[in-house]
């Protein structure tokens, strides 16, 4: 636990630098949780009670719609968040599924204890604000893509961005990502990329 803790510590410093009494009090808030393969991190309707910084591991945040299809918004591994932002900033009922795509190991705060490691260690709402402009910042070249790229460059410009992902998920995964059917990525894989 110490171990994969500290990795988590590492990568903060890689944006504030921590002391070490700053790091001691921020381990002493944090969870290791081992998900398996198809177990969700939070379920549509439910409250997200905590974030989660992936160690090892693939997730996938979806949405069901009201036609029972799954519609896939975001893949996170290695050195990325696995939770349902927007429930756990406004603790109401989440709008996404998270669910593991591979066994998953994650680090994991509480609403409470991160509010309360926001006021013990202030660097770190500067930490988080520069990790949620840089979510903020993809999100929205993904929204510009999607607007102006035709479905075989978006699968373009995913392999090219995400080679690590696109190895690791199902090929329906990567369709459901990109809003197209499974058949339709199939025809795009088989034409000379």
């Amino acid at each position: 636990m110490v171990e994969k803790s500290y990795y988590f510590i590492n990568f903060i410093n890689n944006y504030v630098a921590l002391t070490e009494e700053e790091k001691k009090i921020i381990l002493s808030k944090v969870l290791l949780r081992k998900y398996l393969k198809g177990q969700y991190v939070v379920q549509q309707g439910d409250v997200c009670r905590y974030s989660g910084f992936v160690i090892s591991g693939c997730t996938r945040t979806f949405y069901v719609d009201d036609d029972g299809e799954e519609h896939i918004v975001m893949f996170s591994i290695e050195n990325w968040w696995a939770s349902e932002i927007g429930s756990f900033v406004s603790q109401k009922p989440s709008d996404y599924n998270v669910q593991c795509i591979e066994d998953t190991e994650v680090i994991q705060l509480s609403f409470e204890d991160q509010e309360e490691l926001f006021k013990e260690v202030p660097k770190l709402e500067r930490f988080f604000r520069l990790i949620l402009e840089q979510a903020f910042v993809a999100s929205q070249k993904r929204i510009v893509s999607n607007f102006s790229l035709s479905a075989k460059d978006q699968y373009i410009q995913f392999t090219k961005l995400y080679p690590e992902i696109e190895k690791r998920i199902p090929q329906y995964m990567v369709a459901s990502y990109l809003g197209i059917s499974k058949e339709f990525l199939s025809k795009i894989k088989n034409t000379n990329i």
